[in-house]
């Protein structure tokens, strides 16, 4: 029986509570993490490309529950998808609190790198292997990207597009050292040295709602990880924005977030 070590500093790690509703155990050294909360229908079409893509055969599908109620996780339904596992967070927190306890459980089970796509079926997971091969050449973060060449941005809110744009991809690239292009996806993808630096500390519990993407996208370049953006397709359908975040309150903390990003509010020096 192969044991996994410990993660150093695991102890003092801040992660959200959490109940496993079935985990089929680790077969593979990479996993594809999706956070989901009542994505309904969307999150079975994600499911159903991934499976026709065969990405089960380099990934381990991990999902992490934010405590979805409209009975789209059924463990049957998600286990002929070939899902792995389904975690589910308990207690306060949205999409940060979600990651935080995807990765830590994902770590603890000895995996080398983790993908992200989001639950809500605006990625093409046919991008993923090309993730897994940045993973496994060194790459630290490859981050999702629909404005490099080859990238594809179908049907996106002109008020989001131009806020990436002009805002927060500009600023996230002046204060990180890093040229970024597509900073508030969440299609991405870490090294597992890189979770684990304690110069990053993501296990925090200052990582709540979006905190999360904007403080990594800062910091590990800032940290001299080496980073890369990859061309992307994100459709939107039309007629329909699906998003957990509110047009106008949602974007005012989506914006304050950034700031506290690029001036380094987020650092672990700063919460101490």
């Amino acid at each position: 029986m192969n044991t996994i070590e410990k993660p150093a500093g695991r102890d003092d790690w801040q992660v959200p509570a959490y109940d496993v509703t079935f985990w089929l155990g680790k077969s593979r050294d990479w996993s594809l993490l999706i956070p989901v909360i009542n994505e309904g229908e969307r999150i079975h079409s994600l499911l159903r490309k991934i499976a026709e893509l065969g990405l089960d055969k380099l990934l381990d599908i991990v999902i992490v529950d934010g405590g979805s109620t409209d009975g789209s996780l059924e463990p049957a339904v998600l286990q002929q998808f070939k899902v792995r596992g389904l975690v589910v967070k308990r207690g306060p927190g949205r999409l940060s609190a979600q990651l935080r306890r995807g990765y830590a459980f994902l770590l603890d089970e000895g995996y080398k790198g983790i993908v992200t796509i989001d639950g809500n079926d605006k990625d093409d997971p046919a991008t993923v292997p090309v993730f897994v091969k940045a993973l496994a050449s060194g790459v630290d973060f490859v981050q999702a990207s629909r404005f490099i060449g080859g990238g594809i941005a179908e049907n996106t809110p002109k008020s989001r597009d131009l806020a990436i744009r002009l805002i927060h991809a500009p600023m996230l690239s002046l204060f990180s050292g890093f040229k970024w292009t597509d900073t508030t996806q969440g299609y991405r993808a870490y090294s597992r040295r890189m979770l684990l630096d304690e110069r990053v500390a993501p296990f925090r519990d200052t990582f709540v709602a979006y905190e999360l993407l904007a403080y990594l996208s800062y910091r590990a370049p800032k940290l001299g990880y080496r980073c890369i953006e990859v061309p992307t397709a994100r459709r939107y359908p039309l007629g329909e924005v699906p998003t957990k975040i509110s047009s106008v309150r949602g974007n005012l903390a989506v914006l304050t977030t950034l700031f506290k990003a690029c001036f380094g509010q987020f650092d672990p020096a700063a919460n101490r």
